[in-house]
């Protein structure tokens, strides 16, 4: 079948934040030791022990922030044992995560070396659960204070005399859970509080993110905007923190203990998962409408700063340490989100997939006994939409209705789509999620006109495909036919399972 859309080129939506693009690295598994950070004496190539190959890889993203370094082992993280000479640092336990020691040389100056190396900007995550207000307070200073103080002194005996610039600040991480176990009104409280002592240096302006929900929890997110202000149009004050969390994972299985293979599925499989994916779109919706009673004047940000497809490890690997292939299906997980991340830019200011490298849904996997780095599908649909980055979202309004299929009690809509501009090119995304249909889709391109268009295409023989070090391009990127321009009309052809981009320039003047 074919589906009808328009895109009005010259009525502009919200500018979608580049930091919806952003990543999650957590002391886990191998995403730090073994992933990011390879130490010295590594005959890999690097760059004060951190991994030259996957910096480049990363690069190419245009990655934005990298949010650091947890996660639940944000929580009982106590960061001057991450500073210092390597070989003074105490070893601590990971008792979260496989219960491994851990040396403590990647920290702090670390971290903002991996940053400066990316071209990203730091997102910190900071120890509310079993740290203080006084450590959490100190590690602001030591980061981001110049001139003279205790922490700008210890800073500079460290070998940094500059202060980094850090903008992004996390009070706490999941709070209801392994960040303290506390309900909605006892984390408010706390993060007033923490929040408080968080204090802006010199030209270094904090963004205070509070520790949100889980899911559709959306009493935790009334009980935050509470503490900001009133109902009605009173003026938001936003001296505690300035946006909230919110994390959601897309879960197969019935159960966490039984969250369904990576790679061995079927299926019903693959449409349970696209059913959970397509989820986000009500949980964002839902938390938003309770922060628009709030703050109607959207001036507190909503941050997705973990989600992805969460499954059960790989067979014979470290059931702590979360190590997961990554399949076509995970990278149609991602395309989804991303059409819903453009759709509600007017709130959603970051987002942090979890995790970069070899972690849940990772952009990146090192192989241990070869050291061969693989990317992902889902890396490459980050790659392919790159080009959404501080874009201007513009709607794409259906004429006719979508394919879908039923799955369970609901429906399944099996083609998703969004579109943005920037610099004079459009770039339009478009996902066929289902398993053996193809499908077509005509874009009426109305108020501009589009020049010459390319596409790309993500797309496999197999749902079930992924890369390998064998196999590093079972499934990447390449060329697509099927979009054709034609009387200001876009035409593009889907094959089942697939994931296309159609970018193409916009005539001077042309829009408006």
């Amino acid at each position: 079948m074919t589906v009808e859309a328009v895109i009005n080129l010259d009525i502009d939506g919200p500018r979608i934040n580049r930091h919806v693009y952003g990543h999650f690295a957590e002391h886990l598994g191998r995403c730090i030791y073994g992933g990011f950070y390879v130490g010295e004496d590594s005959g890999i190539p690097h760059e004060g022990g951190i991994r030259l190959d996957v910096v480049e890889a990363l690069r190419a993203l245009d990655i934005p922030n990298l949010r650091w370094p947890g996660g639940c082992f944000a929580d009982e993280y106590h960061w001057r044992d991450g500073i210092g000479p390597r070989e003074q640092r105490p070893v601590m336990v990971n008792t979260h995560w496989g219960g491994v020691e851990e040396n403590n040389h990647f920290g702090t100056h670390e971290f903002m070396a991996l940053c400066e190396l990316l071209g990203a900007e730091p997102y910190i995550s900071g120890n509310v659960g079993s740290g203080s207000v006084r450590e959490m307070s100190e590690w602001v200073e030591y980061l981001t204070r110049d001139g003279d103080s205790p922490m700008a002194r210890l800073r500079k005996a460290n070998g940094r005399d500059e202060p980094w610039r850090v903008r992004f600040w996390g009070l706490g991480n999941e709070a209801w859970g392994c960040g303290g176990n506390m309900t909605a009104s006892q984390y408010a409280t706390e993060a007033r509080r923490y929040g408080t002592y968080c204090r802006d240096y010199g030209d270094n302006r904090l963004y205070k993110i509070a520790a949100g929900a889980n899911g559709t929890d959306y009493a935790w997110t009334e009980t935050l905007m509470k503490q900001l202000g009133h109902l009605g149009c009173r003026r938001v004050t936003t001296t505690a923190f300035h946006a909230l969390s919110v994390h959601h994972y897309t879960l197969t299985g019935p159960t966490w203990e039984d969250k369904g293979s990576a790679t061995a599925f079927d299926t019903d499989e693959h449409y349970r998962t696209m059913v959970a994916a397509a989820r986000i779109e009500e949980v964002l919706a839902g938390h938003a409408a309770v922060m628009d009673c709030y703050d109607p004047t959207r001036s507190v940000g909503l941050v997705l700063d973990e989600w992805g497809t969460w499954f059960d490890v790989e067979p014979g690997t470290n059931p702590g340490f979360l190590y997961q292939q990554n399949t076509l299906r995970d990278a149609l997980v991602a395309s989804v989100h991303f059409d819903v991340f453009h759709r509600h830019a007017d709130r959603l200011v970051m987002a942090n997939i979890a995790q970069t490298v070899n972690v849940l849904q990772a952009m990146i996997l090192t192989d241990p006994d070869s050291n061969a780095l693989v990317l992902t599908p889902t890396y490459h649909v980050f790659r392919m939409n790159r080009g959404h980055q501080d874009a201007t979202s513009l709607r794409v309004d259906l004429r006719t209705a979508p394919p879908s299929r039923p799955v369970g009690d609901t429906t399944l809509t099996t083609v998703s789509m969004s579109a943005s501009h920037k610099d004079g090119r459009l770039l339009v995304s478009l996902s066929n999620l289902d398993a053996s249909s193809s499908a077509d889709v005509e874009i009426d391109l109305r108020g501009g006109t589009v020049e010459a268009v390319e596409a790309l295409i993500l797309t496999s023989a197999a749902l079930q495909d992924h890369n390998t070090p064998g196999s590093p391009g079972a499934v990447e990127p390449r060329l697509h036919d099927g979009a054709v321009l034609a009387g200001g009309r876009l035409r593009v052809h889907l094959p089942p399972h697939s994931f296309v981009t159609v970018t193409g320039g916009l005539a001077t003047g042309s829009r408006g």
